[in-house]
């Protein structure tokens, strides 16, 4: 089947990520994924949750917002409606989780990085969009803590890239775009490292159950797509990504 775009069924979109993109964050990147567009913020603060205090261990935690705008029709604020909504909590965990994945919390000491993705334009994809940028702004803070002689080692031990994969009549598309996800049978958000190792796989079936086949086919579709995009996160920081031992 043609694509909207145009692009081949195992095709990413563009992805473009530029950092540093705000003046105060201690890492930020503006990052584009087809129409797409994020910004993902890394913050510093000298204290860990309650539960974690006395511990020695750091913590990643996210919050993720869509401007109103970003949408084709104003959609809302969380705050507007008094109550973040399930979604939202669903993709900030989502995020914290794959990001804790791949950071040495210990090397981190008595403190909590924010991890803010606001949605500034959406055609699908944000949360996977959200990772694969989070994971740049992330690096960008940790290593700068390194220089500032807050922390002695770079506890990255890994990169981290997602992205989608549906299966759209009876076709399997990678990274759908938001029409694309909208005619879905099924579709699936994976997160994987550099070292293959899979931290989260939402797949989700709309009409009928999907075969256990094309799941594995769906699965390796994804897997293909980010390993490129690690390639990217790897080329744009400049680091080799056999050097990030665990």
């Amino acid at each position: 089947m043609k694509r909207i775009d145009g692009r081949k069924d195992n095709e990413l979109r563009e992805i473009k990520i530029k950092r540093d993109y705000l003046e105060y964050a201690e890492g930020s990147v503006l990052i584009e994924v087809g129409k797409t567009k994020l910004i993902c913020a890394a913050s510093v603060e000298d204290r860990v949750p309650q539960f974690l205090r006395g511990s020695g261990s750091g913590w990643i935690t996210a919050e993720y917002s869509m401007l109103p705008r970003s949408t084709s029709v104003r959609t809302f604020r969380d705050s507007t409606m008094g109550r973040i909504k399930g979604r939202t909590h669903e993709i900030q965990r989502l995020i914290g989780r794959s990001l804790r994945a791949v950071v040495d919390l210990d090397k981190i000491g008595d403190r909590t990085i924010w991890i803010d993705c606001d949605v500034i334009q959406a055609d699908g994809g944000t949360r996977t969009a959200a990772i694969t940028g989070a994971c740049i702004a992330l690096y960008d803070c940790l290593n700068k803590m390194v220089s500032q002689e807050k922390i002695i080692d770079l506890p990255i031990i890994d990169f981290v890239g997602a992205t989608s994969v549906g299966l759209v009549n009876g076709e399997i598309l990678l990274d759908l775009c938001f029409e694309e996800d909208n005619k879905a049978q099924a579709d699936m958000n994976v997160v994987i490292t550099s070292k293959g190792d899979i931290v989260e796989i939402q797949v989700t079936a709309e009409d009928k159950p999907l075969s256990k086949d094309i799941f594995q086919k769906m699965l390796k579709v994804a897997e293909e797509g980010i390993k490129k995009i690690i390639n990217i996160q790897s080329d744009l920081i400049g680091k080799d990504i056999d050097k990030l031992k665990r």
